[in-house]
């Protein structure tokens, strides 16, 4: 294949490369958080005003409209901030709270269907995605020594707090330079990459893995896949891990569901699977109650925030939520109520109107995305990472995260608006 033809061709893919590319420099400076949402309301508006405000141009320069699947995350995601005021208004938090909690929803929720609206009319190729990402893990494997000698030479585990935080208004963790982390009790190390914790780091490897394995060149696709499993194991992360055997294989098994070999292979498995039906139980729940333990001050942790999330959706806030989140007793170690998981989170802030309005697109779009993924391999891409984004919703909060898995959330749309309906 000619190698130019992994070049941007165009203002769009030129904006994506060049920000996948400048990943490393952009963490350094505190600049990821801030980046993401400039880059998605960017590409958004180039989106916008060329379909919806020149409609002079020339029939072969428009941009085709957004498949309904695309508008439908628009309008849910928009919908949010209507539940934000009615929620607010609710509680009498008062303007202040409301102008920040929009801005909080701007960079999060809408930020989601941003991306996947720019991803879905924008002639971006997935091939730009795929081949950046791939050159960020050729740097991301030559800074790997720096990270794994860092806690044992005595760099500091913090390097800086960039000054940058005052403009997001979020936690210092979005804007830290930070080398490794220490396990409470152990203090094994443990490294979170350009991500603000651990567990989102695995979950941005999972991203960066499947789009890895779709790379042609097989030198870049080493350094991508190379630098995908270096993150998702230094990360620790037992969600990353998982997700890793079930998720990460979705693209293959779609691509050879139709050939009669697979079905050959699978049958033995499925009668076998019925004999040991009892044993293979067992050691599921075995190795569910060796994944709890793996960590039990988290597994409560998450299990009490998720248990006082219902409770107060049930007895407060049914429909609209509470309107912001809250921190949580001493019980939970402070931790914000709703946090590590977004539908407790949705539920809590946002009632069960939240809830549905994610529920609602990502459902959609996955119905799609499997009525296609056997003949598209776009497809099949964005299977995987809806699919991504389902799996980590019970563990994280996807609208926090949004900065960073934007990649994810352009092939979405882009499988969304070329093989869905």
């Amino acid at each position: 294949m000619v190698q130019t033809t992994y070049h941007p061709q165009n203002s769009p893919e030129s904006l994506v490369h060049h920000t996948i590319l400048a990943t490393w420099l952009l963490w350094l400076v505190g600049g990821l958080y801030i980046a993401g949402p400039v880059l998605g309301c960017t590409l958004a508006l180039m989106a916008a005003y060329f379909y919806f405000v020149a409609p002079s141009l020339p029939a072969e320069k428009r941009l085709a409209a957004p498949h309904w699947s695309v508008s439908l995350w628009l309008l849910a995601m928009g919908f949010m901030l209507v539940i934000l005021f009615v929620g607010h208004l609710s509680f009498d938090l008062g303007a202040t709270t409301i102008v920040k909690s929009s801005i909080g929803w701007a960079k999060g929720w809408f930020l989601i269907a941003l991306f996947i609206f720019a991803g879905a009319i924008l002639p971006i190729r997935a091939e730009i995605v795929y081949r950046a990402i791939c050159r960020t893990g050729k740097y991301t494997v030559l800074l790997l020594p720096i990270f794994l000698l860092a806690p044992y030479v005595g760099l500091p585990s913090n390097l800086w707090v960039s000054p940058l935080k005052i403009i997001g208004g979020s936690g210092p963790e979005y804007f830290s330079a930070i080398l490794y982390t220490l396990e409470p009790g152990s203090g094994a190390p443990r490294w979170q990459f350009f991500a603000p914790w651990s567990p989102a780091a695995g979950m941005i490897g999972l991203v960066y893995f499947i789009c890895a394995m779709q790379e042609k060149a097989r030198s870049w696709k080493f350094w991508g896949i190379a630098a995908a499993l270096a993150i998702i194991l230094l990360s620790q992360s037992r969600l990353a891990m998982v997700a890793l055997v079930l998720i990460a294989p979705m693209p293959f098994f779609f691509r050879q569901i139709t050939r009669p070999a697979l079905w050959f292979l699978v049958l033995p498995l499925v009668l076998l699977s019925g004999w040991f039906a009892l044993d293979i139980l067992d050691f599921a729940q075995l190795a569910q109650s060796e994944f709890s333990s793996a960590r039990a001050d988290s597994t409560r942790v998450r299990a009490t925030l998720g248990r006082l999330a219902i409770e107060r959706w049930q007895a407060e806030a049914f429909w609209f939520g509470h309107g912001i989140v809250e921190i949580g007793p001493h019980l939970v170690e402070y931790m914000p109520i709703g946090s590590h998981h977004s539908w407790y989170g949705l539920l809590f802030v946002k009632g069960l109107l939240g809830l549905l309005a994610l529920a609602l697109p990502m459902a959609v779009s996955v119905i799609l995305l499997l009525k296609s993924a056997l003949t598209s391999e776009i497809a099949r891409i964005g299977l995987s990472m809806i699919a991504l984004l389902l799996i980590y919703s019970f563990g994280e909060n996807l609208e926090s995260l949004a900065y960073l898995y934007w990649p994810a959330l352009l092939l979405i749309g882009n499988a969304l608006q070329s093989k869905a309906g």
